[in-house]
């Protein structure tokens, strides 16, 4: 059995870094930085429901970091991690409250704290503290890719995708 996990985090890690590299070839939606869907976050968000919290951890972790380095977005990692993290555990936090027919409030939720942690990585590394600004637009992104991927995972779970 635990070969099995081993092989299913493994199958997921892949998935994720290939969606991740396959979104940064996607032409930004809107003049704000750092808006993009997501993609990746739908099986960070399945593994999460399938697997549990700690080797959902570890998919976002490699995630991040491979694919920051693979798209040669290095300085990004900061970022990546600060949103990635907040937004984990975040979800982490939810799937304990929510029911499991509303994954996709849990998708919500840790896109809106993906946003809030990105900004405040901002904030502190270019102590900039005018980039709150943007939090109003990223926030309302959060919430449309959060839902997005959220039902996207609903959907995975319930056809029993990948278990």
């Amino acid at each position: 059995m635990r070969t099995k996990r081993l092989a299913l985090c493994a199958l997921y890690t892949a998935i994720a870094l290939t969606i991740f590299v396959l979104e940064t070839q996607i032409p930004p939606l809107l003049p704000v930085p750092g808006v993009k869907l997501g993609l990746s976050n739908i099986v960070t968000l399945f593994a999460l429901c399938s697997l549990g919290g700690k080797e959902a951890c570890a998919i976002v972790l490699v995630r991040i970091v491979l694919g920051n380095l693979a798209t040669g977005q290095v300085s990004a990692i900061f970022y990546s991690l600060g949103g990635g993290m907040l937004s984990f555990f975040t979800m982490l936090l939810a799937m304990r409250i929510v029911k499991s027919s509303q994954i996709w409030v849990v998708g919500v939720l840790g896109g809106i704290a993906h946003n809030i942690g990105q900004i405040c990585v901002a904030v502190l590394l270019t102590q900039t503290v005018g980039l709150f600004v943007y939090l109003p637009m990223l926030l309302l992104c959060g919430i449309a890719t959060g839902a997005l991927t959220g039902l996207c995972a609903q959907i995975l779970k319930n056809r029993r995708i990948f278990q």
